[in-house]
């Protein structure tokens, strides 16, 4: 195959299958704000993806083979824990999505491991159309601006757009909202304008989804990734725009806020969202007693109860993620998910500095990935796809740096 001239020092494929491979990760972007089908768009593009990259070139870096263990090791324990319930096509359906979801970190890290700039902003680029797409739907939704729409793009009086929940609705939208958040504190003008709208429908959308989660990993995110790109910026009159636009989004942020509560229906949903003594978070049996119950349960059971078995046990399901790989894939899955977990955050706070040209979309990608995994304390994340495109991508920009640095430091003038 014929290779274009280097950059950054990496072999690229040709221009014209470099330009294939762009857009691939553009359609990949893209398509993950539609599953509300099985198999989804995300599922088919993705493997028609992974299919062309490995056609056309993709390699397999030294550093990713950790990552590529923990998977494993993971998907493992699921597996050996599954045996006994093969019978039932609702657990063989769980394995084989969850080594799906493996393999499909494992490509994502491969991919953005190379020619990481261009691909992640096509990633960038995806994901937000993708998010102005599930965003408008879902507000067209919630408004009754859709003819027959009401039942398909709601659940329970709230938006879910093109998303089966409106709980992953508001997750997914967290990623493409930082991105458009960096671009109004950082763009030229009419750049920065075009992302003002961007960012306030998908902030509608998300606050309409009457996701508690959602909607705190909405701000902390927001603000955790503001305080990254104030601390790596490279002028004071960066740092300073940086503040002040954040202030002026919080400010437009709360006067959205309060026109929509000027709506009786939607103050209602709001007040009953927004309460901290929901029914099913108390009692022996609520969403916090099960997580005690569960975890001393977990301490006697070495294999688990295998996948969607909680709730046989309990009222509903474990929403706790670190809990759930306990009781789904026993000890080995219990130990390889948290490991891995944190130990993409542990790196990942360790890369915030390193100053590559990526750099801004790796602090949007790392701050919802870190808010994802505090969510996976109360809410089950473990099939969520672009919880997987972030852990993925987040190897893949590492890798990419460590090579990046390690060629600066060859390249640097000796004293």
């Amino acid at each position: 195959m014929a290779y274009a001239a280097t950059a950054d020092g990496v072999k690229l494929a040709a221009p014209g299958v470099l330009a294939l491979q762009r857009a691939l990760v553009w359609l990949v972007g893209a398509s993950g704000a539609v599953v509300f089908i099985e198999p989804s768009p995300y599922e088919i593009v993705t493997l028609f993806a992974a299919v062309t990259f490995f056609a056309t070139g993709l390699r397999l870096r030294l550093a990713l083979m950790p990552l590529i263990a923990l998977l494993v090791l993971l998907n493992l324990g699921y597996t050996i824990s599954a045996i006994p319930l093969f019978e039932q096509s609702e657990v063989v359906s769980w394995i084989a999505t969850s080594w799906y979801m493996a393999v499909t970190v494992v490509f994502f890290a491969m991919v953005m491991s190379e020619d990481t700039a261009a691909r992640l902003d096509m990633l960038r680029r995806g994901l937000v159309v993708g998010a102005m797409v599930a965003s408008l739907l879902a507000v067209a939704g919630y408004f009754h601006l859709v003819p027959g729409g009401n039942d398909l793009l709601t659940l329970y009086g709230r938006a879910r757009g093109t998303f089966k929940d409106p709980n992953v609705l508001g997750a997914f939208l967290i990623l493409p909202a930082l991105f458009a958040l960096q671009s109004v504190v950082s763009d030229k003008l009419a750049k920065a304008f075009r992302n003002v709208i961007a960012f306030a429908i998908m902030a509608l959308a998300i606050l309409l989804a009457f996701s508690r989660a959602a909607w705190g990993g909405l701000v902390l995110t927001s603000a955790f990734m503001l305080a990254l790109m104030v601390l790596t910026g490279r002028t004071n009159a960066q740092r300073s725009r940086i503040v002040v636009m954040a202030v002026v989004a919080a400010v437009l942020g709360l006067a959205l806020i309060a026109v929509l509560l000027s709506f009786e229906s939607t103050a209602e949903m709001f007040k009953q969202r927004a309460s901290f003594d929901q029914s099913y978070d108390e009692g022996r049996f609520g969403r916090f007693g099960r997580h005690i119950l569960g975890a001393e349960m977990a301490l006697d059971l070495p294999f688990g109860i295998g996948p969607l078995q909680f709730h046989r046990f309990f009222p509903e399901d474990t929403h706790n993620s670190y809990l759930n790989a306990f009781m789904s894939g026993g000890w080995l899955s219990g130990v390889c998910y948290p490991a891995l977990v944190f130990t993409t955050v542990i790196m990942g706070f360790r890369h915030i500095f390193v100053p590559v040209p990526w750099q801004r979309a790796y602090l949007a990608i790392f701050s919802a990935f870190v808010g994802t995994v505090g969510e996976s304390f109360v809410i089950d994340t473990d099939h969520w796809r672009h919880f997987w495109m972030m852990l993925g991508a987040m190897w893949g920009m590492i890798a990419a740096a460590q090579i990046y640095r390690i060629r600066a430091e060859d390249e640097a003038p000796s004293a």
